[in-house]
């Protein structure tokens, strides 16, 4: 059953999950969480609140089960080549996954500087503005509350998707170690920019940390885009728990099976 509240000021929230057993997550978490929508990692703030307000299944993955909450089979869309290639659920085991972001995730954050505007566009709902489509996927870690993940893939032409890499790696050298944005007239700031290596599967990748700040307190945050063809695959990481150690990475067992469900779905 769905809990009857995401987040309170004086209790926790709970999620059941397929084992049965309960993950308890404080509520201070999602009340952090619900500062950074749309001041700091805005997908994966989005997917954060997502991954605590729907259970996953208790059987195994199926076609309802793998499909975004609130949308009834007989309804859905046939799913596009970028739909059967993305995460679903079971296909990560400890972790929960939710479907795509809230609308008022899908913004373009703008940086307060030109060298670093690549870095914050990439954290809004697509890439950049030359993305054709893109699906994403939230994932909570059941065993470290306050952890988000996103997983999103993107369908681009193939000049275009060397030209995000590329732009990438380039903010990345002239950015400097921080920078701000804003998105509807609220403004985040990132620290302590670097980039970070991360060994991931793909013709090139990029891979940075920050500290994000917007209205909370600060979080870490870690970056991965990394193409496959003329897909870009973007992973983002951000822990929300206050706790010791103060850096963040994306798991590698996301990354590779996204990268290698994107391989036999797409043949990239």
């Amino acid at each position: 059953m769905r809990p009857k509240a995401c987040a309170r000021a004086t209790v926790s929230a709970r999620a059941t999950v397929p084992n049965r057993t309960t993950v308890f997550i404080r509520a201070s978490v999602f009340n952090r969480a619900s500062m950074f929508i749309r001041t700091t990692v805005l997908t994966l703030a989005a997917l954060l609140a997502a991954v605590a307000c729907v259970p996953a299944p208790d059987g195994p993955a199926g076609p309802d089960t793998a499909r975004a909450p609130g949308v009834r089979a007989s309804s859905a869309p046939a799913p596009t080549g970028l739909e059967r290639a993305v995460l679903a659920a079971g296909d990560v085991p400890g972790y929960e996954l939710s479907g795509a972001p809230a609308p008022d995730a899908e913004g373009v954050p703008r940086a307060d500087r030109a060298a670093c505007a690549p870095l914050a566009e990439v954290m809004g709902g697509a890439p950049d503005d030359r993305a054709r489509a893109t699906v994403s996927r939230g994932l909570g870690a059941r065993r470290h509350p306050g952890l988000a993940v996103s997983a999103s893939l993107s369908a681009y032409a193939p000049p275009d998707a060397r030209r995000l890499i590329a732009r990438l790696k380039t903010a990345l050298a002239r950015c400097g170690t921080a920078f701000g944005t804003l998105l509807d007239g609220h403004r985040a700031a990132y620290q302590d920019v670097r980039a970070a290596p991360y060994a991931v599967r793909g013709e090139e990748s990029v891979s940075w940390t920050a500290t994000a700040t917007g209205q909370g307190a600060p979080a870490p945050v870690h970056l991965v885009v990394v193409r496959r063809g003329a897909t870009i695959v973007r992973f983002m990481a951000i822990d929300l728990s206050g706790r010791a150690p103060t850096t963040v990475a994306v798991p590698h067992d996301i990354a590779d099976r996204q990268l290698d469900k994107l391989a036999r779905t797409l043949g990239e």
